[in-house]
Order: structure tokens, then sequence, then C-alpha cells
């Protein structure tokens, strides 16, 4: 998925992808499950393995 496509589906411009891809914005809670359900992924089991690292 480009970041043009994400940008559609999250409502915003593709410049907030890459932002947020580059590290220079942080996303909160109810954004990162967003993502998680358009990209597919389990967003409690990524956060189990982020804490586990720690």
């Amino acid at each position: 998925m480009t970041q043009v496509e994400l940008a559609a589906r999250l409502g915003q411009y593709q410049s907030f992808v890459a932002r947020i891809e580059s590290g220079q914005r942080r996303i909160d809670v109810v954004e990162f499950l967003e993502l998680s359900e358009i990209l597919g992924f389990d967003a409690v089991q990524a956060i189990k393995t982020i804490k586990a690292r720690k």
C-alpha cells in the first residue's frame, strides 16, 4: 500500500503518512487502532510486543 492509498483511507493527506513514517509525528491510540484495521494487524499483539521489548 502506498502512502497516497493509506492517506486516502485515513482521510488525510500523503504528507500526514510521510510524517508518521519518518517519526516526525506520533500517533494517538485512536489513530493506532484505525491504522491496525486498515493495515490488517492485531493492535493488542503489537502493543504486547512493544511492551515485551522494554
